[in-house]
């Protein structure tokens, strides 16, 4: 995707109307439109990268102590119980929109959304096998 075509580049730029929470030169935080829980936030790195593939290094440590400092503000104002990072990259993982972006879904108890997966049940010889695999 061009920048020129990226929704998400317009509106880390400015050049779309979002409800900001905060904004520096790198990055801007929106509140997401289509909000999980009260309070779900995007943080936008305003350098376009596709995915966190693309992602330089800087921005990706970055967007972590960004995501830090936010988790701390939306937990003091509103008093959520917990927090999801969320972050999907390519259409199989989720990916609706090809900009690195981090989803910050406030939880409260018995908020009704379940952001978890399936849990498998490998042999210890087929996590060696992968284990192998990545990391010789």
């Amino acid at each position: 995707m061009e920048k020129a075509d990226c929704i998400f580049c317009k509106i880390a730029a400015g050049e779309i109307p979002s409800k900001t929470l905060y904004e520096d030169g790198r990055f801007r935080v929106i509140l997401d439109l289509k909000p999980a829980t009260r309070g779900h936030a995007l943080i936008l790195p305003k350098e376009h990268a596709a995915n966190v593939y693309e992602l330089p290094e800087e921005a990706a440590a970055e967007s972590m102590k960004l995501a830090k400092k936010m988790a701390m503000l939306l937990r003091d104002k509103l008093h959520c119980d917990g927090l999801n990072l969320v972050q999907n990259n390519g259409e199989a993982a989720g990916q609706t929109v090809s900009h690195f972006h981090l989803h910050m879904i406030p939880r409260y108890k018995e908020d009704g959304q379940k952001i978890n997966w399936i849990p498998s049940n490998p042999t210890q010889e087929e996590l060696e096998t992968v284990r192998k695999e990545i990391a010789e």
